[in-house]
Order: C-alpha cells, then sequence, then structure tokens
C-alpha cells in the first residue's frame, strides 16, 4: 500500500499541482466551495424533512438541492482527491482522515436508506420518527465529516 501511495505522489499531475504557486491555493478553494455548496443544501434538505420551510413546496425544493448536493459531493471528491494526492501517504495514516472517510461512507449509507424510504411513499413528502431519526442523522453525519476535514489540516 505505501508503495501505491508514494506513486500516487509521484504522479505527474500532481507534481505539477506541488510545484505549482496558484494551482494547489484553486484546488484548496474549490474544495472548500464545494464542501459549503454540499453541507448548505444537505442542512436545507434535513431541515424541509424535520419541518422547516413548509412554505416551499417539498419534492421541488428536495430535487433541487439533491441536484445541488449532488454537483458538490463531485466536486468535492474530485479536489479532495487531488488534494489527498499531494501527501497521499501522510493523510492516509492519519487516524482522522480515516475517521473522515468513515463518516462519508455512513452519511453515504444514511442517504441510500432515506432514498429508498422516499421511493416507497412515491415522492410524497416523508413523515415519521424514522425519517426525522434519519435527518438528524444526516445533519450530525455531515457535520462531523466537516470538522473532522478541518483538523486534518491541522494535524
Amino acid at each position: 500500500m505505501d508503495e501505491f501511495l508514494a506513486g500516487i505522489e509521484q504522479l505527474a499531475l500532481v507534481r505539477a499541482l506541488k510545484a505549482s504557486f496558484v494551482a494547489y491555493p484553486i484546488v484548496n478553494a474549490l474544495h472548500i466551495m464545494s464542501i459549503g455548496a454540499l453541507l448548505t443544501s444537505v442542512w436545507l434538505m434535513d431541515l424541509r424533512v424535520l419541518g422547516a420551510f413548509r412554505s416551499l413546496p417539498y419534492a421541488a425544493f428536495i430535487a433541487l438541492l439533491r441536484r445541488t448536493a449532488f454537483a458538490a459531493f463531485a466536486g468535492a471528491l474530485v479536489t479532495g482527491s487531488l488534494l489527498f494526492s499531494v501527501r497521499a501517504s501522510e493523510y492516509a495514516a492519519m487516524p482522522i482522515f480515516l475517521t473522515k472517510m468513515t463518516l462519508i461512507l455512513l452519511a453515504g449509507a444514511n442517504f441510500l436508506v432515506f432514498l429508498r424510504l422516499s421511493r416507497v411513499r412515491g415522492g410524497e413528502e416523508p413523515v415519521g420518527g424514522t425519517v426525522a431519526l434519519l435527518a438528524v442523522l444526516s445533519l450530525v453525519l455531515w457535520t462531523s465529516v466537516l470538522m473532522a476535514g478541518r483538523f486534518i489540516g491541522f494535524l
């Protein structure tokens, strides 16, 4: 595994990213923007599920935010992978990085369960204790992903 991670760090794109005075800060800023858009859309969706913003039509509001969240997640995935590649060996050995990856997987699994419940209801506004629990869990998980990510930069 160490050889694989060291190999990532030696890719031409990664070496160019390391050597550029401009590229790394731009990728970092794009990562922060993607995370901001992701968490904002997730928080708004979860708050809507929990009963906020009732004056807005559920299906249209959620559909817009879901598309935003997917695009933001894709942006965070690409930029995060680039940031990881610069110090892959170091990051992969950090317990907080592994914690962040685990939290992302848990948040994704939580989302898939929520989607399954939503499809069972035929796109109607979900109600009930299970849905509320999933929304609260989503808020906690995605906020924890953000916090874990911030710790990576300071360890």
